[in-house]
């Protein structure tokens, strides 16, 4: 029998004063049964970051030709493409064929710095990818932030981001390791 996907819902205030973009979002997660909060919540961030009118959730772990996230313009061409994680360089490449642009939030500590050592070179090529690295701190205290309901403010400025349930706080500072 197959496990199904825990469904989370959040309720997203987003204020990015770097991108002028203030907006509330009203999303479903679906968190795949090998998924971690840390992971799932990891995409919600993901899409805060990079918030605009048609991005949207993909089927992620589910499904190897979709992203965790993407935004598609209304022809259906794939404007940006987000990874979570340590996604496989090849797949990383077929998505800069494939999208205008590709973003890659990469978390786990040393295992994502050797991730990073590990593909640089054939990743450095790559005229329209950018390549973010979150701190352990940041990515677990996303991780204790996840509930089955959310309710979360988060924050953008000078390229730093809050997220907040209104009891907890976590400062992320995502360091570009590309782009």
């Amino acid at each position: 029998m197959a496990l199904k996907s825990t469904i989370f819902k959040a309720e997203l205030q987003i204020a990015d004063m770097d991108r002028n973009y203030y907006q509330g979002h009203a999303l479903t997660l679906a968190r795949h049964p090998s998924e971690t909060d840390e992971r799932m919540m990891v995409r919600l961030l993901a899409f805060a970051l990079y918030a605009e009118e048609y991005l949207a959730f993909g089927k992620g772990l589910s499904a190897e030709d979709e992203p965790d996230l993407w935004k598609k313009d209304l022809t259906g061409a794939i404007d940006l493409w987000i990874e979570v994680g340590l996604p496989d360089e090849r797949e990383i490449r077929k998505a800069c064929g494939k999208a205008n642009r590709v973003a890659v939030l990469c978390y786990g500590g040393r295992g994502a710095d050797l991730w990073w050592n590990q593909n640089r070179d054939k990743l450095e090529r790559l005229r329209n990818l950018v390549v973010m690295s979150l701190p352990t701190a940041a990515s677990q205290g996303l991780a204790a932030l996840a509930n089955r309901n959310m309710s979360l403010q988060c924050t953008i400025q000078d390229g730093q981001a809050w997220l907040t349930d209104g009891e907890r706080t976590v400062h992320i500072e995502p360091v570009t390791l590309l782009g």
